[in-house]
């Protein structure tokens, strides 16, 4: 009896990802059901599933390799094929018309949002490979992608023809996917959330965002993501400028 707890502990962790998986698989048929908001909600519980089960791992100190590559293939779903299918859809909501291309042009160009998916499969994999990242990311870790990817839609919906120009402009999506594209490979040093100690001073960058966040949601809803996104960007470089002053020798 006493060794069936032990083995439950060994597999909480997976358990989480593949609540993660399940949530992900949730969400891509809630968006081509076009009931987008439970697909934003379903994305954000991929999100803390994604969370927990890293936390779990490292208070159970398990790090199997096993758990490694199924966390990959569990985000690739929630966070590599959902931000590639949300884009697609707001560009066909998009006058595709106004690109002036071709009918059988338009037809290959209404996929290249899945160049998202793809760079997606490709950041999991450098991750995975990347000795690096321990401790912080290089380049855009997929959760964050994806959150502010679904953030969009909602954007819209709650904000009912404010951003239309913006956000459904096809010109705008397809800048949007490459940009993306590259910020999720690129060798740009972004901090990490996971909390070594509770010390204001090692966690300072990361209480900032948590603190600015929980201000922003609640008096912007889902116009805050992109701003959190944004001071995300700003508070990694702001650290990463600190940090080199603090190596540099005197």
């Amino acid at each position: 009896m006493g060794k069936y707890p032990l083995r439950m502990k060994k597999h909480l962790p997976n358990i989480f990802t593949s609540l993660n998986l399940l949530a992900g698989c949730m969400a891509v048929v809630m968006i081509f059901r076009d009931h987008m908001e439970w697909a934003a909600y379903l994305i954000f519980l991929a999100a803390f599933f994604d969370l927990l089960d890293g936390m779990a791992a490292r208070v159970l100190r398990l790090n199997s390799a096993y758990g490694k590559e199924l966390d990959s293939l569990a985000d690739m779903v929630s966070f590599g094929f959902v931000p590639g299918i949300v884009v697609f859809k707001l560009l066909q909501q998009s006058e595709m018309d106004a690109l002036a291309l071709p009918e059988s042009v338009l037809a290959l160009v209404q996929f290249a949002p899945f160049v998202i998916t793809i760079f997606s499969a490709l950041r999991l994999a450098k991750f995975n490979l990347d000795t690096r990242q321990t401790n912080s990311f290089i380049g855009l870790p997929v959760p964050a992608n994806t959150l502010f990817v679904v953030s969009l839609p909602m954007i819209l919906i709650q904000e009912v023809g404010k951003y239309d120009v913006i956000l459904l402009n096809p010109v705008v999506l397809l800048i949007l996917s490459i940009l993306l594209s590259l910020l999720l490979v690129s060798e740009i040093p972004l901090f990490s959330l996971k909390f070594k100690s509770l010390s204001v001073k090692e966690n300072l960058y990361q209480y900032t965002l948590l603190i600015l966040s929980a201000i922003l949601i609640p008096v912007f809803h889902w116009t805050a993501v992109p701003l959190i996104f944004a001071l995300y960007f700003i508070l990694s470089i702001v650290n990463n400028i600190s940090l080199k002053q603090t190596q540099r020798p005197d």
